[in-house]
C-alpha cells in the first residue's frame, strides 16, 4: 500500500506534472515545425536552388543493374536499398529551428527570473555608531 502512496504523491508533485505538459507541448511544437520546414521553408529553398525538391533526394545503393527510378516513393515501393539524404537534411533543418526556439525560450526565461541586484541596505543605528566608535579609535 505504502508503494502506490509514494508512487502517487511523485506523479502529483509539480515538476513531473510540469514536464508532462513540456512534453505534451513540445511534441505539438515539433509537428508544428516539421510542417513549417515541409511547408514553408523547403519550397523557399527549392525556389532558391532551382525547383530543387530536397524531401525526394536520395542516393542507389545497389546500382548493379543499372534501374533508375524517378522518385524516392517508387524507389521504396521497389524495395531497392537507398540513402535519402533530402529527408536527413530536412530533419536536420527541424532540429536547428527548434533548438533555435528552445535556446530564445530559455533565453527569455532567464532573464525573467533575474532578480535585479539590489541596492546595498543602509546601515543601521547600531552600525553608524560602531563605525564612529571605530573612525573614532582610528583617529588616536
Amino acid at each position: 500500500m505504502s508503494f502506490i502512496k509514494e508512487f502517487k504523491e511523485f506523479a502529483m508533485k509539480g515538476n513531473v506534472m510540469d514536464l508532462a505538459v513540456g512534453v505534451i507541448i513540445g511534441g505539438a511544437f515539433g509537428k508544428i515545425v516539421t510542417s513549417l520546414v515541409d511547408n514553408v521553408i523547403m519550397p523557399l529553398v527549392g525556389i532558391f536552388t532551382g525547383g530543387m525538391n530536397f524531401s525526394d533526394k536520395f542516393v542507389l545503393l545497389n546500382d548493379s543493374k543499372g534501374t533508375a527510378f524517378a522518385s524516392l516513393a517508387e524507389a521504396k515501393a521497389k524495395g531497392a536499398p537507398v540513402l535519402a539524404y533530402g529527408a536527413f537534411i530536412q530533419s536536420v533543418i527541424d532540429f536547428l529551428i527548434i533548438a533555435f526556439c528552445i535556446f530564445l525560450l530559455v533565453k527569455f526565461m532567464n532573464k525573467l527570473s533575474r532578480k535585479p541586484e539590489a541596492a546595498p541596505a543602509e546601515p543601521s543605528a547600531q552600525e553608524k555608531l560602531l563605525m564612529e566608535i571605530r573612525d573614532a579609535i582610528k583617529a588616536k
